[in-house]
């Protein structure tokens, strides 16, 4: 951000000494625009989810950036595990399924981290149910 901000300042400044006083302005909302996104982006990297796969059930917890938990708890018997396809990207969607509710899971991944994470809960669901 250090690095942004004297390259903006930098540029401001050359076109304030040129007698385009406006652009110094400008550059200064640029970089503020900059750091207010990078804000919003590293607080919304907090966001996680845990899984968790026993003999009797299967325990999802979404954490939001904010801190506020959810939890949703499946009996094992009748859980589905639920993936939604597409040909050229790969998996779109996730989802953990029973008679009651459906719930998405794993949204923030990217296609290649969506296939090893359905790989490996596909087989720890099986394995529990053994």
């Amino acid at each position: 951000m250090f690095t942004i901000g004297s390259v903006c300042l930098t540029i401001g400044l050359v076109f304030y000494t040129l007698g385009l006083w406006p652009v110094l302005g400008f550059m200064g909302l640029d970089f503020l625009l900059l750091f207010w996104a990078f804000k919003v982006n590293y607080r919304a990297a907090k966001a996680y989810e845990d899984v968790e796969v026993s003999r009797q059930h299967v325990l999802l917890r979404k954490v939001t950036a904010k801190g506020r938990e959810l939890k949703f708890e499946f009996p094992q018997f009748g859980t589905r595990f639920k993936v939604d396809r597409h040909e050229e990207i790969g998996i779109t969607k996730m989802r953990l399924a029973n008679r009651e509710r459906e719930v998405e899971l794993g949204y923030f991944l990217n296609p290649k981290d969506r296939e090893s994470f359905a790989h490996a809960f596909s087989h720890a669901l099986s394995r529990a149910k053994r």
